[in-house]
């Protein structure tokens, strides 16, 4: 069981280190949406019903989009002040170069109030990038990508199990800490972080695979449904198949009407989006869907009217089956769109536990293959193959990520607003940033590269709400000081300059233990001499 934790913990670590900070960091990417987005914090205070914001969105689309056969309307709520609008380009449309989108889909950030395109906010995919990143990685299609973080996950529940197994005296462990004591400081703070959340690892690790598990285990459905889909979930979640268009034309019902209807059912919860197929034509269908918040189960109730008549069609998702219920309520406890601030702020807390648990975990390793290296690497040799790898990729995730982390908030507030293709500039500083980091980790995986990465992303995240002042007026002398503002602001200048002073103080510490070790070491090779080492007791 030792031999399984370690291994399945090893190979795929550095993935699940990604999976990890950028999951973690979903749990607040509507926040960090409204951050890199400073033009809408003024806007955030507006207090608009879900019916009016959806009447006015629908107008702004009948004027800007009526050729379109379908139309998304996303309504504000508590955490996104904004209303979005998407919609599908007529085939052969060419792309209007405005705003945002992706593929054949052109979006819009409407001004809540008043419905008019808020052309002056900066495009930018925000925390819906990290959020994506977290399973659908990027530049690789989505159903590969998520094969492959399934493949880690489940090394990872495997990994978990293996590891309670393993560490019979867990939990005393768990209140046992002993400094400088080489790797044994390492297996200690690897068994507290593990141990501080293990429901949590637990939960998110298995409900993971669980909101997958139409596509990693489908024989059940296609034998069950004969191959056939969209009968499955249309049975399954009320989802109604495609209309045709009639070639009739028609004119559409007024939506609030209808949303302030579907309010009523629902008995005061909101909606948070709003579907419009075939808009102008006699099959006409609007779809208003319930948000999540306030409910454990990730199923969203919604109600079908008639887009002509305005006359309910269904309303699915009120009374769902056990299992489809069981389903839900795991892909809730997975997303935690049911927390409020303080919950989610838990879970976010316990997603850093679950990165410092796989970061430990890959440094342990190093450590202890060094150590068994230690005789040979004192007389001079160099490391194997595999720990000098090793070595140089825990420097360029663990290290490198916070760096490409940080970037992309400074690409946010750096870059021209009106620059073409925004989003993409921003999320390829993202991986330029983490590229450039992992490959001098590759070129010199030493303590002193350490301590350079280490000391940049802690310099890029500290300096984050100092930036935030140059560019923005909703800094945190406003926010904080003054109370005024998005109290999220505040929050996302607070977490990251956190961050900041936390990954500063590793990066002192580690260079205090290394000038206190230099006397001893002088006859060992610099280049040799990796962050994760143990053969002195200065090493955690």
């Amino acid at each position: 069981m030792a031999w399984l934790h370690s291994w399945s913990g090893l190979l795929v670590c550095w993935v699940l280190l990604l999976v990890f900070c950028a999951g973690t960091a979903s749990y607040f990417k509507d926040e960090i949406t409204l951050w890199m987005q400073p033009e809408l914090h003024r806007s955030a205070a507006t207090q608009v019903s879900s019916a009016d914001a959806a009447g006015r969105a629908v107008a702004y689309l009948q004027r800007n989009a009526a050729d379109s056969p379908r139309w998304f309307i996303d309504l504000p709520d508590a955490r996104n002040p904004a209303v979005s609008v998407l919609w599908m380009r007529p085939p052969g449309a060419p792309a209007s170069g405005i705003g945002g989108g992706r593929g054949r889909f052109e979006s819009r950030t409407l001004d809540p109030a008043t419905g008019a395109f808020l052309q002056a906010v900066r495009d930018t995919r925000g925390g819906e990038f990290l959020y994506r990143l977290h399973f659908d990685l990027y530049f690789m299609q989505a159903i590969w990508a998520r094969w492959i973080i399934g493949f880690c996950a489940m090394f990872m529940l495997v990994a978990i199990v293996s590891g309670i197994i393993t560490h019979r005296r867990i939990f005393q462990d768990f209140f046992t800490f002993r400094p400088r004591k080489g790797q044994r400081s390492w297996l200690d703070a690897h068994n507290a972080t593990a141990v501080l959340a293990l429901p949590f690892h637990l939960m998110i690790t298995y409900t993971g695979l669980v909101t997958l598990m139409f596509m990693y285990m489908p024989w059940g459905i296609q034998t069950a449904y004969q191959g056939n889909q969209q009968a499955f979930n249309n049975e399954a979640f009320g989802r109604a198949p495609q209309g045709k268009p009639s070639g009739q034309a028609a004119a559409l019902t007024p939506v609030a009407p209808l949303v302030e209807q579907a309010v009523r059912h629902w008995r005061g919860a909101q909606p948070t989006r709003v579907a419009i197929m075939l808009a102008g034509d006699a099959n006409a269908t609007i779809t208003v869907s319930r948000g999540t918040e306030g409910s454990l189960s990730a199923n969203a109730p919604s109600m079908r009217f008639n887009g002509v008549t305005g006359a309910l069609v269904a309303a699915t998702g009120d009374a769902p089956g056990a299992a489809n219920q069981t389903r839900g309520a795991m892909v809730g406890l997975h997303e935690a769109h049911f927390a409020g601030p303080l919950l989610r702020a838990l879970f976010f807390v316990s997603g850093l536990a679950g990165c410092a648990m796989v970061a430990t975990g890959a440094l342990l390793w190093g450590v202890k293959t060094r150590q068994g290296q230690a005789k040979a690497l004192a007389a001079g040799a160099r490391p194997s193959f595999g720990l000098r790898l090793v070595d140089a990729l825990n420097l360029g995730a663990i290290a490198g990520l916070p760096i490409a982390f940080a970037t992309y908030f400074w690409a946010n507030r750096l870059l021209p607003v009106g620059m073409p293709h925004r989003p993409d500039a921003e999320i390829h500083a993202f991986f330029i940033a983490w590229s450039v980091a992992a490959v001098l980790a590759q070129v010199r995986p030493t303590r002193t590269m350490w301590r350079v990465q280490l000391w940049a992303g802690a310099l890029m995240l500290a300096a984050i709400p100092v930036l935030n002042a140059f560019t923005t007026q909703t800094h945190l002398g406003v926010t904080l000081l003054q109370g005024q503002g998005p109290a999220a602001v505040a929050g996302f200048d607070l977490t990251v300059l956190a961050l900041g002073i936390a990954l500063g103080a590793a990066a002192h510490v580690l260079g205090r233990r290394a000038k206190a070790r230099m006397p001893a070491q002088r006859s060992v090779p610099a280049k040799d001499i990796g962050m994760p080492s143990s053969d002195a007791k200065g090493a955690a």
